[in-house]
């Protein structure tokens, strides 16, 4: 399915004593859902801001697209095609939910963020367009006018979807997508990544706890345990690994 749009050879990490990352490898086709599964402290977000420059692994490679990500900064991994949604949502709590996804948007198309006041950066057509279009992507055009910082929780992930999502990325990374939601948002949030997944043909790779959004979503999991990945494979042969029994005490998770 696809080509390897991220690839990550032999990564390891240490933090002190700690080996947050074993000689990690890993392969996230393009145009697929790939989830990256383990307990607490397997390494999974340590992985993830690895892939987004926020760490730089002590050896191994981490390319995109055939390029290096090692050593770039966080904006230029952006600008290649790379974005991210963090588990706590990184929004403009002061400012309504269209200016928040304008913001971004005009970055983007001038390669870097420059603000020239609201009146201005409002009457850009392109920009607004751009940015009405995302909102009606992740079903929240209707709150346009809302201040970010009356938002659910739900909708401010919604939110930070569709700021990534006017960027035009290539490769979303998804950090807990729907930690904290109910169970009704849950399945919403299911169906919206399917979704934009079908319609953009954007590749995403999630970390998450939830089994039943893993198992809605993935096409392709790696567990991780202890820093290593110890599984890569399809969904159906992952609940019956022995090797991930084990690393869920049980398959007590699964």
């Amino acid at each position: 399915m696809g080509t390897p749009i991220l690839q990550v050879q032999n990564v390891n990490k240490r933090f002190g004593g700690l080996k947050a990352l074993d000689d990690v490898n890993l392969t996230v086709m393009e145009g697929t859902v790939h989830a990256i599964i383990g307990p607490n402290g397997a390494g999974k977000s340590t992985l993830l801001n690895t892939f987004v420059g926020r760490l730089i692994p002590d050896t191994g490679t981490v390319t995109f697209a055939g390029q290096s990500l090692i050593g770039r900064k966080p904006h230029e991994i952006n600008q290649l095609g790379v974005s991210r949604v963090f588990q706590t949502p990184e929004i403009f709590e002061d400012l309504t939910v269209a200016e928040n996804v304008m913001i971004p948007a005009f970055a983007s198309r001038d390669g870097a963020f420059r603000l020239h006041g609201w009146e201005s950066l409002s009457r850009e057509a392109g920009i607004r367009d751009r940015a009405m279009a995302c909102l009606e992507d992740v079903n929240m055009a209707d709150k346009r006018a809302m201040l970010a910082k009356n938002l659910s929780r739900g909708d401010k992930r919604r939110l930070e979807m569709a700021m990534c999502l006017v960027q035009e990325p290539k490769l979303l990374l998804l950090d807990e997508p729907t930690a904290g939601m109910s169970r009704a948002d849950t399945n919403n949030t299911i169906d919206l990544l399917r979704q934009i997944v079908d319609a953009k043909s954007i590749t995403l790779a999630i970390i998450e706890h939830d089994m039943h959004v893993v198992f809605s979503l993935a096409d392709r999991i790696s567990v991780l345990a202890q820093g290593h990945v110890i599984v890569e494979d399809e969904p159906q042969r992952i609940k019956g690994n022995p090797k991930v029994q084990e690393a869920y005490l049980g398959g007590a998770h699964l």
